[in-house]
């Protein structure tokens, strides 16, 4: 689901359309992938609380996940309406290199009152978990990828194939 306006960070530097294509091939053989362009077409900053509203209108009865890294969650409280995120979704946190879980604070309380340490309990609920999901940790970013790419480094085994030469072609990186 790429964004228009990101209210975190800077504008992008390659174009929404651009940004758009390299979503749909770095999917584009995935099953069960689909591209979501509601993003896009917002006036304003993509907030998570107003994309999960709209979400949840669309399919009131699913269960809903947001995925973010550890890094994004610690950063949690910063967010837009992020007390009500838990009433739209559950949140699903990927552990990142260099970000531990907060043990204390307001995200640690939310952390104790909210865990969970079983997936299935995010299908018997349609939101208000978080899930603590350990991943093999590659300390890569987008922002490194950019950089990398920036002074003339190979993007091989960061991107799918398809997104590495669509931004090749486009040199929407280059330095």
């Amino acid at each position: 689901m790429p964004c228009r306006i990101p209210p975190h960070d800077k504008a992008p530097v390659a174009a929404a359309d651009l940004r758009l294509e390299m979503v749909v091939a770095a999917v584009a053989d995935r099953p069960g992938f689909v591209v979501d362009e509601r993003e896009l077409h917002r006036d304003g900053p993509s907030y998570s609380f107003d994309t999960l509203t709209s979400l949840r209108d669309e399919f009131p009865e699913r269960s809903l996940c947001l995925i973010v890294g550890m890094d994004a969650f610690i950063g949690l409280t910063t967010w837009h309406r992020w007390a009500e995120l838990l009433s739209l979704a559950h949140l699903v946190v990927a552990h990142r290199p260099g970000a531990t879980s907060p043990l204390d604070g307001e995200l640690g309380r939310l952390l104790d009152q909210c865990r969970s340490r079983d997936p299935a309990d995010l299908h018997a609920a349609k939101a208000g978990r978080i899930l603590l999901h350990s991943v093999t940790q590659l300390d890569i970013s987008s922002t490194a990828i950019r950089a990398g790419i920036s002074t003339g480094e190979s993007a091989a085994y960061l991107l799918p194939d398809r997104v590495a030469k669509l931004i090749e072609a486009h040199g929407c990186y280059a330095g």
